[in-house]
């Protein structure tokens, strides 16, 4: 009786394995060029664990003098954010309107709310924040305005999109019935939307707590302002304290809109 040769069983071909193996020696060869393109001092890298060692150790224990005024830079940074958010609400409904496919008016309407939410999801909130504080001045207006302009594109994109997904049925018996547009959108439109917008207004609302605190690094109001304060003082104690002030605010927001997601979703 003849005996059948036994294959070993393999889970790539020989062709994909080169093709493993060639990606593989591509993405090396990629890295090692950028690393080798960027002005990086060594020495620095390995000395800092030190460094880390030493920072962390003048920041113990936390410095509680000015507790007072961190918790009012706290109340400052959530107010910045719910009222950016709350604009950035507001102002983001037309514009996904307008860049949803089965809503806008005409081409010419579709292409400018794109262009919209476009450059403001294109531009960084920092970046936004420089350009208001060279209008606005310094202070919390400039932080507002900067995170409403970044926001607008985020909550257009997600709304426009849920725009574009909904069942087209509704709206096509309003309108056989003779309905206003209003009226279309009101009762077709509005109602299949509306746990989208309010997921991502809480969404949005968390992230803007977040891009809040280190607006005040380039003047824009809120606790960022404080923690630069110390910094540039060198009161590594007080940063200790704003450090972990902001770690509980981005905490405590996550909890909150968890807590709001659950209730209203």
């Amino acid at each position: 009786m003849e005996q059948l040769a036994l294959q070993e069983w393999s889970r790539y071909t020989p062709q994909q394995r080169f093709q493993r193996y060639a990606w593989f020696a591509l993405a090396t060869l990629v890295v090692a060029w950028a690393l080798a393109s960027v002005n990086i001092v060594w020495a620095w890298v390995w000395d800092a664990p030190n460094q880390m060692g030493d920072l962390f150790g003048r920041m113990v224990p936390p410095d509680p003098a000015n507790l007072d005024q961190i918790l009012s830079a706290l109340l400052e940074t959530v107010n910045l954010a719910t009222i950016a958010t709350a604009l950035a609400v507001v102002l983001a409904l037309p514009v996904a309107y307008i860049a949803a496919q089965n809503t806008t008016p005409n081409a010419v309407t579709l292409w400018i709310g794109r262009f919209i939410l476009v450059s403001s999801r294109s531009v960084n909130t920092i970046i936004w924040a420089l350009l208001f504080v060279a209008i606005f001045g310094p202070g919390v207006v400039a932080g507002i305005v900067a995170i409403m302009f970044r926001s607008i594109g985020f909550l257009g994109k997600l709304l426009g999109e849920a725009i574009e997904e909904i069942d087209p049925r509704p709206v096509e018996a309003l309108q056989a019935c003779g309905a206003s547009h209003f009226k279309v959108v009101l009762y077709a439109i509005v109602p299949q939307v509306m746990p989208t917008f309010f997921a991502v207004s809480i969404l949005r609302w968390d992230i803007n707590l977040r891009e809040s605190t280190v607006l005040g690094l380039v003047g824009a109001g809120g606790i960022g302002v404080i923690l630069q304060g110390a910094i540039d003082t060198f009161n590594w104690q007080e940063v200790s304290t704003v450090l972990i002030a902001i770690i509980v605010l981005v905490v405590t927001g996550e909890v909150v809109s968890s807590y709001l997601r659950r209730r209203i979703l």
